[in-house]
C-alpha cells in the first residue's frame, strides 16, 4: 500500500516537471492526491523540503537508468553510455517531451536559491561521474582516442543533452535529442 508521503512525492514528480517550483501550488498537490494540508506538513516542513525530496526520488530513477544502461554487459562501453541517454529520451517521450526535471528546476531556481543550485549540481555531478567511468573504460578499450578526457567528455555530453532537452521541450519533438546524440557520439570517436 502506498503511503501518504509516497503519494505526495509521486505526484510531485509530475507536477514539478510540468509546472516548475514557483508554479507548484501546495493546494493543487493536495487536491490531486486527496491529502489534507496537515498531513503534508506532517511529512514535510516546507515546500522546499518537499521539492528536495522529490529531486531525491527523481535521482533514484536516474540511477536505475544508469544501472540498466551502464551495467549492460551486452553493449560496448561507448554504447552503454549512449544507451543511458536513449533511455532518458524514451522517458521524456512518455512525459510528453517535458525534458529533465533537474534541468528545468536548475534554470528556474539556480540563480535565486543556493540550496537548489547546490543539490542539482550534486545530482549532475553524480551522473557525469558514472558516465565518465564508462567512458574511461571505452578509452582503455580503444573506442575513444587515447588522449580523450572521460570526465570532460561526460560533462560535455550532459551539458549538450540538457540544452537539447530544453529545445525538445520547446518543440515537443525528440529531434534535438537525436541530433545531439548522433553528432556528439560521432565526434567523440574521431581521432584527435
Amino acid at each position: 500500500m502506498t503511503t501518504t508521503r509516497e503519494r505526495l512525492i509521486e505526484a510531485g514528480l509530475r507536477l514539478l516537471l510540468e509546472h516548475g517550483y514557483n508554479d507548484l501550488g501546495i493546494q493543487a498537490l493536495l487536491k490531486e492526491t486527496g491529502v489534507p494540508k496537515g498531513s503534508f506538513y506532517h511529512h514535510f516542513r516546507s515546500k522546499e523540503e518537499f521539492a528536495l525530496q522529490v529531486i531525491d526520488r527523481y535521482m533514484e530513477e536516474v540511477h536505475l537508468g544508469l544501472d540498466a544502461s551502464l551495467g549492460d554487459p551486452t553493449l560496448t562501453p561507448l554504447n552503454r553510455a549512449r544507451r543511458f541517454f536513449e533511455l532518458s529520451r524514451e522517458k521524456y517521450r512518455q512525459d510528453g517531451y517535458m525534458g529533465c526535471m533537474l534541468g528545468g528546476l536548475g534554470q528556474e531556481l539556480s540563480g535565486v536559491n543556493e540550496t537548489f543550485a547546490a543539490r542539482i549540481e550534486t545530482c549532475f555531478g553524480e551522473v557525469t561521474s558514472r558516465i565518465a567511468s564508462c567512458l574511461e573504460e571505452a578509452r582503455r578499450q580503444g573506442e575513444l582516442p587515447r588522449d580523450s578526457e572521460p570526465l570532460e567528455l561526460a560533462n560535455l555530453l550532459l551539458n549538450c543533452w540538457e540544452g537539447a532537452a530544453l529545445r525538445s521541450r520547446l518543440l515537443r519533438d525528440p529531434a534535438p535529442l537525436d541530433r545531439m546524440l548522433d553528432f556528439t557520439f560521432s565526434a567523440a570517436t574521431r581521432a584527435s
